[in-house]
Formats: structure tokens, C-alpha cells, sequence
């Protein structure tokens, strides 16, 4: 299980974490964000023009530290990878200090009566302009491209910095845990295939929403794949034994597991069990009122 760092953590600091780039850490840690959301003001540091990536909850100090980051440079975008609410809330009242536009993924309301185990779904979010794969933004010194990376959210997008060959991933490679899939909007099938689309490029470094900058970028990914196809291959042995209910798979499959990430761990299995069924590799069913699972 990761380890929390210990305080003080740099909430609210701008830091310098390349040539083009500062980070500002949001107040708002816990089991899901680490040591909260990480945002990034893209830019040079004496140049007339900025980006802000992902500008994190709607917190008055969050957002004041992010406006001492920009440090008088005009704000060309506001660009969130998705929209959970731990990413995108802060774009409007930005939007409203600075005038720049919001752009990025689309907009999504998540209508479900299922538990939820992440940061729950910001529908305030209106965008000014989505961005396709490819598309991008450009300012003086710096230029941001979209790559569609859906899986952890049906609207994901990770940004490449061409200019440093760094790519902001938003919640789909993280520095210091694997991405929580949840169904019904998150998709495996999608995860695992925006995996392999970020094996196939060679991007230098990762800046992840929460966590320490990633500086070997496939190897992790290799191991994020590798790790997958291994709770995969765990599933597939536990139903080959005997049919269970998604919360018989836990106690197997996450020994010593934080009793707080145990909707998450079934929100993660769920999502392996219907990506698996999709590909014709296991069923449900109901049996005494519970949605039971077999091998196909």
C-alpha cells in the first residue's frame, strides 16, 4: 500500500519543475488525491503568456495560489484533462479573474445510482472550446497538444508539451498509485487501450495530477499494463474456482488493503469483470437478489 508523505507538503507553493513549467499543489489530500491536486501553469517565466492545466477545486486559496503562479501573464486556457472534481471546478471562477477561455475535455454529467469510490463528477464544467486528439494550443514558447487517453474517465485527455517533450497525464499514469476505473463511465477495455497508445510515443517525462514527476515514462506504463492483465488473470482463476460477487474477490485479490479503498478495489474489479464479459470471457447473474459472477 503507498505511504503518504509526511507534512509539511509545498500546498500552495509555486515550484519550478522545468523551464517551462511551475506546479501548485491544491489543500486538498486524501485516500484518492495523495497530497492533492497538482496543477501546472504553463509558460515562460518572463514571457507575456501562459496555460493552466487541470486548476483543481473551487478553493479561495488554491485559487489565489494559482493567480501568484501566472504572475501578471496573460492566461491563454484553462485546459482540464476531465472532470472530476478534483480537476476542473477552479476553471471558472479562473476563468472569471483572468478572462482566458476553458478548453479541453468535454463536458460530462454522470447520472448513476452506483456507489462511488473517486471524486465525484463536476457539473459545472462548460467548456469554451473541446479539444480533439491532435488539436492543441499555443502561446509564446510553448505549445500543448491533446492526446485522447479515455479509461479512468470516457472524457480523459493527457497534454503534450512539444517544446520539453513532457506530457501532463491528469488522473491516466499517476506518480504514486495505478488509476481507478469505474464503471459505468470508466472502461478498461479503454484504459488498457490508452495505455498502449502512450507506450507507442516518446514522451521524456510525465507531470501527473498527484505525485512526483514520472522520469521513465514507459517503463511505468509497461508496468501498469503488466499489472493489470495480472488482477486479469487473478479474476479469472477466482471465477474458474467458483462464482462469486464482486466483493468476494477482495479479500484475494487486495490482502492488507485500507479498508477506506475497499469501494474502490470493487469499483476496479467490476470494471476488469465487465470488460471480460464484453470479450466473452465471464457472465452474471442474479442468485438470492445479488449479481453474481461465473467464468464464461
Amino acid at each position: 500500500m503507498v505511504t503518504i508523505p509526511p507534512q509539511p507538503w509545498p500546498t500552495g507553493l509555486a515550484e519550478d519543475v522545468e523551464p517551462l513549467v511551475r506546479r501548485v499543489l491544491a489543500p486538498n489530500p486524501s485516500p484518492y488525491t495523495f497530497t492533492g491536486t497538482q496543477t501546472y501553469v504553463v509558460g515562460e517565466r518572463q514571457g507575456p503568456d501562459c496555460a493552466v492545466i487541470d486548476p483543481g477545486p473551487d478553493d479561495p486559496a488554491h485559487l489565489e495560489a494559482v493567480i501568484a503562479a501566472i504572475a501578471g501573464r496573460q492566461v491563454l486556457a484553462i485546459m482540464c484533462t476531465h472532470t472530476h472534481r478534483d480537476h476542473s471546478p477552479a476553471a471558472a471562477p479562473l476563468s472569471q479573474r483572468t478572462g482566458a477561455p476553458v478548453v479541453g475535455c468535454a463536458p460530462l454529467v454522470l447520472a448513476s445510482d452506483l456507489p462511488r469510490a473517486d471524486e465525484a463528477f463536476d457539473p459545472t464544467y462548460a467548456p469554451d472550446r473541446v479539444l480533439a486528439d491532435g488539436e492543441g494550443m499555443r502561446g509564446t514558447g510553448w505549445t500543448l497538444i491533446a492526446v485522447s487517453t479515455p479509461g479512468h474517465t470516457s472524457n480523459h485527455l493527457c497534454f503534450a508539451l512539444e517544446e520539453s517533450r513532457a506530457l501532463f497525464t491528469g488522473d491516466h499514469v499517476m506518480g504514486w498509485s495505478t488509476s481507478v476505473v469505474i464503471p459505468p463511465d470508466g472502461d478498461m477495455g479503454d484504459y488498457m487501450a490508452s495505455l498502449e497508445k502512450l507506450m507507442a510515443r516518446d514522451d521524456r517525462v510525465y507531470h501527473s495530477a498527484h505525485g512526483p514527476a514520472i522520469d521513465k515514462p514507459r517503463q511505468l506504463v509497461r508496468g501498469m499494463i503488466a499489472h493489470r492483465r495480472q488482477r486479469e488473470a487473478q479474476i479469472l482463476r477466482l471465477l474458474a474456482e467458483a462464482p462469486r460477487a464482486v466483493a468476494g474477490f477482495i479479500p484475494e485479490m487486495y490482502k492488507g488493503l485500507d479498508p477506506r479503498l475497499v469501494p474502490a478495489a470493487e469499483m476496479s474489479v467490476t470494471a476488469h469483470l465487465i470488460d471480460l464479459e464484453k470479450r466473452g470471457m465471464a457472465r452474471r447473474a442474479m442468485a438470492d437478489g445479488d449479481e453474481v459472477w461465473h467464468a464464461a
